[in-house]
């Protein structure tokens, strides 16, 4: 039950169901370029397919899948080129517009964003992903926020989501993730003291750091990492199994 508790009154399970399916994406239980059908993955959730359907809509809204007539849907494929370029649009982005903040912003705003960069190197520590995926999405667009430019905010959010998921597998099994999570510290309190050159430097460091990171994870055989000792993944259908009552719940 890593990535899910028990179902509570104020959560519907699309957004269980969301949360299972990302979790298998991450744990490379759905692999890029297989295609699913709501039913049958609601048949191992143990749920009705209502929900699961519109979860994978949300998915696709997000680019992560892609709706495929009469069959369900296929797990977006993302190539180095396209992790190449999203890498290098958020770099031209990002690392003009974090020295822009630290040299606008006001000391308390970006004091503020402390506790997401904590909370990213406790998930990385915990070997939470979607706890670290949440926080580090919510810390990097805080810190553009800071810009004042929504356009931008929506831009380099819209980029993440289509290439977030890749890779984290591989590094938090390698012990990667926490390094590239403590960065996140490192680059506040340069803002923090005003150091704007350092600041930059530090983003274009760590940009390219994670982009190094998810090509070395793409190079090595998901089926290598399965079979290591250690942590077994738990499968995203157990996951979710218990969270519905009967089969009538939604929305």
């Amino acid at each position: 039950m890593q990535h899910l508790g028990p179902l509570t009154g104020q959560e519907r399970l699309r957004d269980r169901a969301a949360h299972a399916l990302r979790a298998a994406l991450i744990a490379g239980e759905l692999r890029p370029g297989t295609v699913h059908s709501a039913p049958a993955l609601a048949a191992g959730f143990g749920i009705s397919a209502t929900p699961v359907r519109e979860a994978m809509l949300d998915l696709a809204r997000e680019g992560l899948v892609e709706p495929v007539r009469n069959k369900g849907f296929r797990v977006t494929e993302v190539s180095e080129r396209d992790l190449d370029q999203f890498a290098e649009i958020r770099a031209l982005i990002e690392v003009p517009t974090v020295g822009r903040v630290v040299r606008q912003a006001s000391r308390d705003a970006l004091a503020a964003l402390r506790p997401l960069a904590e909370e990213i190197v406790r998930a990385a520590r915990d070997h939470d992903l979607i706890g670290y995926l949440e926080a580090d999405r919510r810390f990097h667009l805080g810190l553009l926020a800071l810009s004042g430019n929504a356009r931008l905010v929506e831009t380099v959010g819209d980029l993440r989501k289509r290439s977030r998921l890749y890779g984290l597998t591989g590094l938090d099994e390698r012990g990667e993730l926490l390094p590239s999570a403590q960065e996140h510290l490192e680059l506040l309190d340069l803002a923090l003291a005003g150091d704007a050159v350092g600041a930059e430097a530090c983003m274009a460091r760590h940009l390219g750091h994670v982009r190094s990171l998810w090509a070395r994870s793409g190079a090595e055989p998901a089926a290598r990492r399965a079979g290591r000792g250690g942590r077994k993944a738990v499968p995203a259908q157990a996951r979710l199994r218990g969270a519905e009552g009967g089969s009538t719940a939604g929305r």
